[in-house]
């Protein structure tokens, strides 16, 4: 079995993971919608629309929840298991949270929009996690979620 068939860039594909994906950590969430951080307004729509989001923010050292809910500093450090987790970091950022994720090992990694880091999706999608791209997840979410 290729790694490549978890580089998920079909509609179909894209259908089944935001299907799929009822528990959702949000990797570089933000605290609150300043200047329309997407970071903060795409998983504010997805807690608004049923998904049950666990907010994993990389600043804010005081914060102890996020839309009402707790945050954790790590993924490893997420109770449960994860069905995705929606990643809003620099492409050259991503690189420092790849053990964390396959050390939790959820089902499925999403890049945002304008995010790509190929070694990085290689890596996840190796160990046997789907991977999704530089695509918005609150869009394909309202494509596909309902």
């Amino acid at each position: 079995m290729s790694y490549e068939q978890n580089l998920i860039e079909d509609e179909a594909g894209i259908r089944a993971v935001v299907q799929a994906s009822k528990r959702v950590a949000v990797l570089g969430i933000k605290t609150e919608q300043q200047d329309g951080q997407p970071a903060f307004y795409v998983p504010q729509y997805l807690e608004n629309a049923g998904v049950d989001v666990v907010p994993v923010p990389v600043y804010y050292p005081d914060v102890t929840h996020i839309l009402g809910k707790p945050v954790f500093r790590r993924l490893v450090d997420v109770p449960g298991e994860l069905d995705l987790v929606d990643v809003f970091r620099r492409p050259q950022d991503i690189d420092q949270h790849v053990d964390d994720i396959l050390a939790k090992k959820p089902k499925a990694v999403w890049f945002q929009s304008g995010i790509r880091n190929d070694a990085a999706a290689r890596r996840l999608a190796e160990a046997g996690i789907k991977v999704v791209q530089d695509r918005c997840l609150m869009v394909d979410h309202r494509r596909y979620g309902r």
